[in-house]
């Protein structure tokens, strides 16, 4: 790897006050005392909040660490607000980063989608929410701070069993994965399925949504070291497809093919996608991971995704009789959609039918390492993110496990040399 793609030291965080001057000048007072007292005052009031700020587009250190003080937030009818205990990492916050990611604003901008806490004021028009309350948070952003205002309606209760990790690794994921099973490719039982990214937050949430289905065969497609666990989950076929063409692999299984793909890769994976699929089965296209591969904007990537990008017109998908569709979560406008899948798949967690898997979680102060984690596609499950700040002890812990994985880290460096290398050849396959 190199120096550009390292993950860069982390910035002392930002003192942000946004405290009013107090007056000097009060009958029967000296100015001193004044102003101490009104300091005082002012303090007192203030809410301290640790944000994740993007500063601009390119590398890790773009996104920096900012220490807010500020006074109670003035809520309007309908929001609430919610100290957050755990924020959920996606794909799109990689893309944001890049500034390829169409619904985030322009930095300077907080990212973050979900995220889950407790909440610490209501608006005087809220009903069904009040303080203590543990809940789910959504927003198109923002949701990578302490203190957050967020609409009533953009909340949900947590299961009394359900943590705050496992909460903040719930919303997007999983209504991504139920909205394309079940709203668009009418999941039933005897079906087959094609998971790329196996392992990742959407890879793991589909396969077990699809577990919920009588006789799904699911294959997914993921680094050899991620097939013990993808396969203990539900997946039925694991391929490695770094290895191995899991075009080729499938049609070994299953050689009239699959009837549902779910597609976050784009380019000639798109077309392989397509070529896999049975008579009426259907591509789902959901992202372009294919466009992402260092930490800036690379345009020869985005160019190469779009020239393989599958093209076709009707006639093309009457003779196949197959289908195609895209989703995109951050586009579903429909409340009572949004709403019934949510409650949907926290009914089914209660039954015990779906479990988020927490990869590992992050303070905020590592956000650099938990992105590059992501980016170079080591995690299984959920990557988590956590406001509050890294207490003294962990971080020694951290220190003490950094030197005893030393050892174990060297004598994987070929390894890892040898996967990056056969990745390489892929791309440029």
């Amino acid at each position: 790897m190199s120096g550009e793609e390292a993950a860069a030291p982390q910035e002392e965080p930002e003192q942000v006050k946004e405290a009013d001057e107090p007056k000097l000048e009060e009958p029967g007072c000296s100015p001193a005392t004044v102003e101490e007292v009104k300091k005082t005052e002012e303090e007192e009031k203030l809410l301290s909040s640790r944000a994740l700020v993007l500063t601009g587009y390119g590398g890790y250190d773009k996104i920096k660490l900012q220490v807010k003080s500020m006074k109670p937030p003035q809520l309007r009818p309908g929001e609430v607000l919610v100290r957050l205990r755990a924020c959920g990492l996606n794909f799109a916050e990689l893309l944001g980063k890049q500034g390829l990611y169409e619904l985030l604003p322009a930095p300077p901008v907080i990212m973050g989608m979900e995220g889950s806490g407790v909440v610490e004021a209501v608006a005087e028009d809220v009903k069904d929410r009040k303080v203590g309350d543990r809940v789910i948070s959504m927003n198109r952003c923002e949701m990578w701070q302490e203190l957050v205002v967020v609409p009533v309606k953009r909340t949900y209760p947590m299961p009394e069993e359900m943590s705050f990790e496992e909460a903040a690794a719930l919303p997007t994921n999983y209504m991504t994965a139920y909205m394309m099973l079940f709203e668009m490719a009418n999941l039933r039982p005897g079906k087959s399925v094609l998971i790329h990214m196996a392992a990742g937050g959407v890879g793991i949430a589909a396969t077990q949504l699809c577990q919920t289905v009588q006789d799904v065969t699911v294959f997914g497609t993921a680094s050899a070291s991620k097939h013990e666990i993808i396969s203990q989950g539900g997946v039925t076929h694991p391929i490695d497809y770094r290895t191995k063409d899991y075009v080729t692999e499938i049609r070994k299984i299953s050689p009239n093919g699959v009837d549902i793909v779910l597609d976050p890769l784009g380019g000639s994976d798109t077309q392989k996608g397509f070529s896999l699929l049975k008579p009426l089965g259907m591509l789902i296209a959901f992202g372009a991971a294919n466009c992402v591969t260092g930490q800036k904007k690379n345009l020869l990537a985005m160019a190469k995704t779009w020239y393989h990008q599958l093209s076709l017109n009707s006639l093309k998908l009457m003779q196949n009789n197959k289908a195609i569709s895209g989703f995109h979560l951050g586009y579903i406008t429909d409340e009572e959609l949004f709403d019934r899948t949510l409650f949907k798949l926290l009914e089914l967690y209660k039954q015990g039918k779906i479990k988020p898997r927490i990869d590992s979680c992050y303070h905020f102060e590592e956000v650099a390492e938990a992105m590059k984690r992501m980016h170079e596609r080591q995690n299984i499950g959920k990557i988590i993110l956590l406001p509050e700040p890294k207490k003294s002890e962990e971080q020694t812990k951290s220190s003490a496990d950094a030197a005893e994985g030393v050892e174990k880290n060297e004598a994987a460096v070929s390894e890892k040399k040898d996967e990056a290398v056969e990745e390489v050849k892929a791309e440029k396959d």
